[in-house]
């Protein structure tokens, strides 16, 4: 029987820092290399969604994360270039004030934005949506 064709399954983090600030990535490959996104990346079999969202937030920015609340799931067929795959984001917070972010993994570098300029900002994917959806702003 042939396997059965499905979307992937990622997830996306939006990590409140200090007191009026989100962790932002610039993507070191592609689709959208060089360009501002949110943390995140596929599940891996085995794992829950809320692990994913952890150790990939791990992976990428060095921050060990806590889910505070579940933003929502973003499944717009054409949200990815490289097809479809659907997002499970999470609002998140650092476990500790002395997390010391650094750009790891698949991150060329790392930035904290204060909210107060997201909204300015060309974002990756359909992340700025994602940190509407979320209410912080």
């Amino acid at each position: 029987m042939p396997k059965p064709v499905t979307p992937l399954l990622a997830v996306d983090a939006v990590i409140l820092f200090q007191q009026n600030s989100i962790v932002l990535i610039r993507r070191k490959n592609p689709p959208f290399k060089g360009e501002l996104a949110l943390p995140g990346g596929f599940v891996d079999i085995g794992e829950t969604v809320e692990q994913a969202c952890i150790r990939e937030t791990y992976e990428e920015t060095n921050i060990n994360v806590k889910i505070l609340n579940l933003i929502g799931v973003f499944s717009d067929p054409k949200r990815d270039p490289r097809g479809h795959n659907i997002s499970i984001a999470f609002l998140c917070a650092p476990v500790s004030e002395n997390e010391v972010p650094r750009a790891k993994d698949d991150a060329a570098s790392l930035e904290i934005v204060s909210l107060d300029n997201l909204i300015d900002l060309k974002l990756a994917f359909d992340h700025l949506d994602i940190i509407k959806a979320s209410g912080i702003l």
